[in-house]
């Protein structure tokens, strides 16, 4: 059996400003940080191996992991105090185009909260400039079958730290959820969700 652990990264300074982010380098709040540490506890208190990590490659996600392995205490991944990290732009968050760091309250008051709801939730709508969640999942879903599945099938545990729509994006490709159901899957910020594989099949999936 292998395990495929999603991490959310913690609470970043725009989510704390309610501000659209996609692929804007920003750092974790202080909560975020918090955040990211207790996730490492739960890991290491549920006693979840973890043998590779992987990572999108903004700060906010690189800096979860990191913060996460070593409030586990899993030195095992670390290279001279250094996380081992794989990290790949693919697993990056959805880039909201025009949208990003526009304060989304204030968005909806200028576009309306139906036309922000439809950019933000729909499964092929883009935001002006940005991507749709299609976009996401076509550039998630090859990197995934080539990476992260054939860890899997070998029996290897693996930690991804990423982002609200690219793991919304793995949803799908892993079909926990349909394009007419993805509207409705809520991943909180730094709460790992496992998902556990036998004979290459999900045989159980849960949040820590």
């Amino acid at each position: 059996m292998s395990k495929l652990v999603l991490l959310r990264h913690g609470q970043s300074q725009w989510n704390l400003e309610n501000r659209f982010t996609g692929w804007k380098d920003i750092e974790l709040s202080e909560n975020g940080i918090s955040e990211a540490k207790k996730s490492g506890r739960l890991i290491k208190e549920k006693k979840i191996p973890i043998d590779k990590v992987y990572s999108s490659g903004l700060k906010r996600a690189i800096d979860t992991a990191i913060i996460a392995m070593k409030e586990a205490n899993y030195d095992h991944l670390f290279n001279n105090d250094e996380l081992v990290i794989i990290k790949n732009i693919a697993v990056n968050e959805r880039d909201y185009g025009d949208l990003t760091g526009l304060n989304k309250q204030e968005t909806a008051e200028k576009y309306g909260k139906e036309q922000v709801h439809i950019w933000r939730r729909s499964y092929d709508v883009n935001p002006p400039g940005g991507e749709s969640l299609k976009s996401v999942v076509e550039r998630v879903k090859p990197y995934f079958e080539n990476t992260m599945k054939k860890d899997l099938e070998d029996e290897k545990n693996i930690l991804l730290s990423a982002h609200g729509n690219s793991l919304r994006a793995l949803f799908l490709i892993l079909n926990i959820y349909t394009t007419k159901t993805i509207s409705t899957a809520e991943i909180p910020t730094g709460k790992p969700f496992i998902i556990e594989y036998e004979s290459n099949k999900i045989t159980n999936k849960y949040f820590l």
